[in-house]
Protein backbone atom coordinates (compact mmCIF):
# COMPACT_ATOMS: atom_id res chain seq x y z
CA UNK A 1 0.00 0.00 0.00
CA UNK A 2 0.96 3.54 -1.03
CA UNK A 3 1.11 6.28 1.85
CA UNK A 4 0.76 9.56 0.17
CA UNK A 5 2.03 12.27 1.16
CA UNK A 6 0.97 16.17 0.10
CA UNK A 7 3.25 18.67 -0.18
CA UNK A 8 1.39 22.72 0.99
CA UNK A 9 2.21 25.43 2.97
CA UNK A 10 0.84 24.54 5.98
CA UNK A 11 -0.38 20.76 6.82
CA UNK A 12 -3.47 22.48 8.27
CA UNK A 13 -4.75 23.45 5.15
CA UNK A 14 -3.93 20.13 2.91
CA UNK A 15 -6.13 18.82 5.64
CA UNK A 16 -9.21 21.16 5.08
CA UNK A 17 -9.09 20.24 1.11
CA UNK A 18 -9.57 16.49 2.38
CA UNK A 19 -12.47 17.34 4.72
CA UNK A 20 -14.23 19.79 1.99
CA UNK A 21 -13.57 16.48 -0.48
CA UNK A 22 -15.80 13.97 2.58
CA UNK A 23 -18.22 16.64 2.83
CA UNK A 24 -19.14 17.45 -0.87
CA UNK A 25 -18.82 13.90 -2.01
CA UNK A 26 -21.67 13.04 1.49
CA UNK A 27 -23.83 15.74 -0.27
CA UNK A 28 -23.49 13.39 -3.82
CA UNK A 29 -24.46 10.35 -1.84
CA UNK A 30 -20.63 9.01 -1.78
CA UNK A 31 -18.89 7.63 1.84
CA UNK A 32 -15.05 9.15 1.83
CA UNK A 33 -12.99 7.59 4.63
CA UNK A 34 -10.40 10.24 5.70
CA UNK A 35 -8.10 8.04 6.83
CA UNK A 36 -8.25 5.65 4.08
CA UNK A 37 -8.10 8.85 1.75
CA UNK A 38 -5.02 9.37 3.11
CA UNK A 39 -2.80 6.70 3.28
CA UNK A 40 -4.16 4.02 0.19
CA UNK A 41 -3.45 5.81 -3.21
CA UNK A 42 -5.45 3.87 -5.12
CA UNK A 43 -8.28 4.35 -2.92
CA UNK A 44 -7.26 8.08 -3.21
CA UNK A 45 -7.42 7.42 -6.98
CA UNK A 46 -10.65 6.71 -6.64
CA UNK A 47 -12.36 8.69 -5.14
CA UNK A 48 -10.67 11.68 -6.95
CA UNK A 49 -12.08 10.17 -10.42
CA UNK A 50 -15.70 10.27 -9.26
CA UNK A 51 -15.51 13.59 -7.64
CA UNK A 52 -13.65 14.87 -10.94
CA UNK A 53 -17.02 12.97 -12.71
CA UNK A 54 -19.05 15.01 -10.74
CA UNK A 55 -21.74 17.63 -11.41
CA UNK A 56 -20.63 20.02 -9.11
CA UNK A 57 -18.06 22.06 -10.47
CA UNK A 58 -16.57 23.17 -6.48
CA UNK A 59 -15.87 19.68 -6.40
CA UNK A 60 -14.58 19.28 -9.97
CA UNK A 61 -12.71 21.98 -8.86
CA UNK A 62 -11.16 20.75 -5.57
CA UNK A 63 -10.70 16.89 -6.86
CA UNK A 64 -8.46 18.54 -9.70
CA UNK A 65 -6.33 20.26 -6.72
CA UNK A 66 -6.36 17.70 -4.50
CA UNK A 67 -5.32 15.50 -7.72
CA UNK A 68 -2.22 17.92 -8.75
CA UNK A 69 -1.36 18.23 -5.14
CA UNK A 70 -1.05 14.46 -4.92
CA UNK A 71 0.40 14.04 -8.45
CA UNK A 72 -2.39 11.69 -9.24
Amino acid sequence: MNTIAFHTETPASGLVDFVDLKWLMACEGQRVDLSRLQSDLAYARHCLALALGSRSPVLRQLAGRLADRLAI
